[in-house]
């Protein structure tokens, strides 16, 4: 895998990681891959806020997998500073091939380049081949998460 690059996403990535956002029953449902208007100006927020890191992974020009990292200063647990792994997609032609698990490990270590103590991060009820994959990389399911949509 010595091919892949992890790198922040720009503009022109935007179409491929919308794409891949929509690439499945539960996105289907709230992307719009024809609109990439609010997603550019979500990426224009994101590249400004030094606690938002939106990468994508890039394999012989080809954008294959994204994801999002928000480091979190707080209070609790004695001042420590958290990260949250968001929007973990990897193109259905790569799935298997060992990139989620290279794309988790570099938001880890990223985590752990920020002084981060933990890492966390939801997975919807329905993607149990995730909450399995996550699992395996030594995540454990140890809260009940809520949502509220606004």
């Amino acid at each position: 895998m010595g091919d892949l690059d992890i790198r922040a996403a720009v503009p022109d990535d935007i179409p491929a990681v919308v794409a891949m956002l929509a690439d499945d029953p539960l996105g289907a449902q709230r992307e719009s891959p024809d609109d990439l208007g609010p997603y550019l100006a979500a990426l224009e927020r994101l590249s400004a806020d030094p606690n938002q890191r939106l990468v994508v992974a890039v394999r012989e020009g080809r954008v294959v997998g994204t994801l999002q990292l928000t480091i979190v200063p707080g209070l609790s647990r004695r001042g420590s500073t958290r990260s949250i792994i968001e929007g973990v997609r990897v193109h259905a032609d790569e799935r298997g091939s060992g990139l989620g698990t290279r794309f988790i490990e570099w938001a880890i270590e990223e985590s752990r380049r920020e002084n981060c103590q933990l890492v966390q991060l939801t997975s919807d009820t329905a993607r149990t081949d995730a909450h399995r994959f996550y699992e395996r990389l030594g995540f454990v399911a140890s809260h009940v998460g809520f949502k509220l949509q606004l």
